[in-house]
């Protein structure tokens, strides 16, 4: 559970908030607890819900909103690309599709391996260089902007690299 393995790293998030504003401490132990078990189940939901005194309703109704968060497993990383309007005026659309196809799934899939999950998400704020796409692993968030289907193919090839190493 996580309250009894991050206690203390829990009472210094939940230290940064005023009595009476708990709530607050959603998103960065909802970003913990997924750390932890590789997505949000409702099990980390509740758990998140229990260490805030909160309805599990009031704190998984975030995970859908931001795209930080998932309720369903994936892979090792998730990519995931831009395709609001503006991207896809840039080209994203195409780009996606074409990575997908390079890759061998198709968005909202993970690749065969677990490395990869390949994900069309809405604003990144990078509308000015797209197509762009961010991947969320391990170490954290890492931006890639103004791409084409080879320079991603590049990095895509150094995080299933990365995965096969772990």
């Amino acid at each position: 559970m996580l309250a009894d393995k991050y206690r203390e790293r829990i009472d210094g998030i939940l230290a940064k908030y005023p009595e009476g504003h708990r709530r607050a401490a959603i998103m960065p132990l909802l970003y913990m607890a997924q750390h932890e078990y590789g997505y949000l189940s409702r099990q980390a939901v509740d758990e998140v819900a229990g260490i805030l005194g909160l309805d599990p309703t009031e704190v998984g109704k975030l995970i859908g909103f931001y795209t930080l968060f998932h309720d369903e497993p994936g892979g090792r990383a998730r990519v995931q690309i831009c395709t609001d309007l503006p991207c896809a005026l840039r080209g994203a659309e195409h780009f996606a599709d074409a990575l997908c196809e390079n890759i061998g799934v198709q968005l909202g899939e993970t690749t065969e391996d677990g490395a990869l999950t390949i994900e069309a998400v809405m604003c990144l704020a990078g509308c000015d260089r797209a197509p762009m796409f961010q991947v969320q692993d391990s170490e954290g968030i890492h931006y890639h902007e103004n791409q084409t289907v080879e320079s991603a193919m590049e990095i895509i090839e150094g995080l299933r690299k990365q995965a096969a190493d772990d």
